[in-house]
């Protein structure tokens, strides 16, 4: 079930008029919410109906021991189990025909079939999972006492196909709540939002892949060089809109629920240096890598600063293979993590403050462009494809022939978007929000009419559900 189809947005209002009629109720509605969620995975596939309520629960009771057990080394061994449980589940549904690949490619020997991976992409789920055991090792926060309340939260509908990565322990207390209601003006955002989301999908992301990225990446050998810089300019705003577009229904979601999920974005391409891109770039994903696996990594607080950098580049190749199981991605990771290794080392040895100003304007540049060479080789489906694509860029060669004017005017629109001040973006919600329903409801009906005629494609997925 797409978050952009007709079909979702049925079972958004479905769940909506069914859900508070009972939010007075805790049981009640949270036996409803976790209907949905299960509803939501069997969508995509039956065999989620008993992997994820089998690994909630059982992280749940590993949750529930922590919070019991006082002896440190049977602390170690439960939240080791919930790691190995989690990490054992993205090993067999997703990475395990490219480690059989690799394992051929490396010994020569023929590997087994491997048959078991899934339409759904379950990263988002173990990571958001295991911030929850986590957190309560670490003793940043109570076991969550409710059962419902916690397989409700890890199993979250909107989040489960790209996030954000929400924080267990902060999303099930919203949950439990008791006496909840919608705020005012919620709702109305909460449509704002959403139309949002649906504008960047349809009239960015998706005219922009439609009309030119997909054709320069799958025959870039048909392109002249400036069409194929266009076109991974084309890529770096659809990916962008294609997931900010996401999140923006994702939260829209849950706010019509009550619930509010973490910001995920914050116009990326303004950053100045390669560490604030990813302060503005998927930050739940960001902040996870951070505190759950670069925190975790030995010699953080050696005196040898060769363990910062080299945990830096390592976290990043690790982050670049979990939104995939491909050479790419690791090549796209360690780009990200040599980046940030560089760039820390030179602000220790210079002791310059982050650009301001006027001044981020070069940094800003190089950071963008660095970024959007990286891009190729997430986007490449192979490392040969991202090869011709950068040979295509090297030859040079100059023609517009295959770029048209909507094409142009497109990215000319998305560029702008991005750089508007966020004051005009608050603005706008904030009088969507205020206006009467007939008015919200004429907007949105005005806003699918014009998806209807203009955008290139139905529903297609969104980009990161595949990770």
């Amino acid at each position: 079930m797409v978050l952009a189809s007709s079909t979702y947005f049925v079972f958004l209002a479905a769940l909506f008029f069914l859900y508070w009629p009972l939010s007075r109720w805790r049981a009640a509605s949270l036996s409803v919410l976790l209907f949905a969620n299960y509803f939501f995975y069997a969508k995509w596939d039956l065999f989620y109906l008993a992997l994820i309520p089998a690994a909630s629960f059982t992280d749940y009771l590993i949750g529930r021991g922590l919070g019991t057990l006082r002896r440190a080394w049977l602390r170690r061994i439960l939240v080791s189990a919930s790691v190995l449980m989690n990490l054992g589940i993205l090993a067999s549904f997703k990475y395990m025909p490219f480690l059989l690949e690799t394992w051929t490619g490396a010994t020569g020997r023929a590997a087994p079939e491997w048959h078991w991976t899934f339409p759904l992409g379950i990263s988002f789920y173990c990571f958001q999972s295991l911030t929850y055991t986590i957190d309560v090792y670490r003793r940043d926060g109570k076991p969550v006492r409710s059962l419902l309340a916690h397989m409700a939260a890890v199993s979250f509908f909107p989040t489960t196909l790209s996030g954000p990565i929400t924080r267990v322990l902060a999303l099930a207390p919203q949950m439990e709540k008791t006496s909840r209601r919608l705020a005012d003006g919620d709702s109305g955002r909460a449509l704002f939002r959403i139309g949002m989301g649906l504008s960047k999908k349809f009239l960015i992301a998706d005219y922009l892949a439609e009309n030119l990225v997909n054709r320069v990446f799958d025959t870039p050998g048909l392109y002249a060089a400036a069409e194929t810089l266009i076109g991974v300019y084309g890529y770096t705003l659809q990916l962008y809109y294609d997931f900010s577009g996401y999140t923006d229904i994702a939260i829209g979601s849950a706010l019509l629920l009550g619930l509010k999920l973490p910001e995920n974005f914050n116009r990326p391409y303004q950053a100045a240096n390669i560490a604030e891109f990813w302060r503005r770039w998927h930050i739940s994903l960001s902040n996870w890598l951070r505190d759950y696996l670069y925190f975790s990594l030995p010699g953080l607080r050696s005196k040898w600063k060769v363990f910062t950098y080299f945990n830096l580049f390592l976290t990043m190749v690790l982050g670049g293979l979990w939104h995939g199981a491909s050479w790419t991605f690791v090549v796209w990771g360690a780009l990200h993590g040599a980046a940030l290794a560089v760039q820390h080392g030179w602000r220790s040895w210079t002791g310059r403050p982050p650009a301001r100003g006027w001044r981020r304007l070069g940094p800003g540049l190089a950071t963008s462009h660095f970024v959007i060479l990286a891009w190729i080789f997430f986007r490449a489906s192979s490392l040969t494809n991202a090869q011709e694509v950068l040979e295509r860029l090297a030859s040079f060669t100059v023609s517009f022939a295959n770029v048209s004017p909507g094409v142009a005017v497109v990215m000319g629109v998305g560029v702008a978007a991005h750089f508007l001040p966020e004051r005009w973006y608050e603005w706008s919600q904030e009088r969507f929000a205020a206006a009467p329903f007939y008015a919200q409801a004429a907007c949105l009906a005005g806003l699918a009419v014009i998806i209807e005629y203009l955008a290139a494609t139905g529903a297609a997925p969104f980009i990161y559900t595949q990770f």
